[in-house]
C-alpha cells in the first residue's frame, strides 16, 4: 500500500510521486486510483489503479545503500548478443521491468556498442531512455542534480570491458 508523498519508479516513465488516492466511477464500477507525478520534470501525471500497481511493477525507489551496487553493475563485463533481434527482444524487456539493474544493462551494452559501431535509431532510443530513467531514480535516491549522476555514470561505465556473445 502506497501513501501519498512516496515516491516510487513506475516502469517505462520512471520516479514519480504518489499525489492522492482517488476514486473514480468506470464502466458502473467503483475503482480507486493512484495519481502519481513524473519527476522528471515533463509535468506528467498518471493514474494507476490501487489493485493493479504491483502488477504493473510500482515500486519504490532504490534505498541509497544499493546505489553504489548499481553503479557497480555499470563496470561489470559486458556481453553484447550479435543478432540485433534478440537484442531489441531483450532490452524491450528490461526496459518494461522497471529494474534499475535492467536499465544499468540496457546503458550498459549499448554504451559499449556504441563506441564499436553506430546504432539503429530503436537502439539510440532505447539508450537514451534508460540512460534518463537511470540517471533520473539516481538522482532522486542520492538527493543531485542530473548531470552529477550522469557524470558518475559516464565514470563507472569508462571502467567495463566489452565481450560478444555468439562469436562462434
Amino acid at each position: 500500500m502506497l501513501t501519498i508523498g512516496d515516491k516510487v519508479i513506475y516502469p517505462s516513465q520512471g520516479p514519480c510521486r504518489v499525489n492522492a488516492s482517488i476514486n473514480r466511477m468506470i464502466g458502473g464500477s467503483s475503482i480507486n486510483f493512484y495519481t502519481l507525478s513524473l519527476l522528471d520534470g515533463s509535468g506528467g501525471e498518471l493514474f494507476v489503479p490501487v489493485d493493479k500497481a504491483e502488477e504493473i511493477g510500482i515500486r519504490r525507489l532504490l534505498r541509497r545503500a544499493e546505489i553504489p551496487k548499481l553503479l557497480g553493475r555499470l563496470r561489470q563485463t559486458v556481453e553484447v548478443d550479435k543478432n540485433w533481434k534478440q537484442r531489441g527482444i531483450d532490452n524491450y524487456k528490461r526496459l518494461s521491468s522497471g529494474s534499475a539493474f535492467d536499465l544499468a544493462e540496457i546503458v550498459e551494452s549499448l554504451t559499449k556498442l556504441k563506441a564499436v559501431r553506430s546504432l539503429s535509431f530503436r537502439e539510440n532510443w532505447m539508450l537514451e531512455k534508460a540512460r534518463k530513467l537511470l540517471v533520473c531514480e539516481i538522482a532522486e535516491v542520492m538527493q543531485e542534480s542530473m548531470s552529477e549522476v550522469e557524470k558518475k555514470v559516464d565514470a563507472a561505465i569508462r571502467l567495463q570491458k566489452i565481450v560478444s556473445k555468439n562469436q562462434g
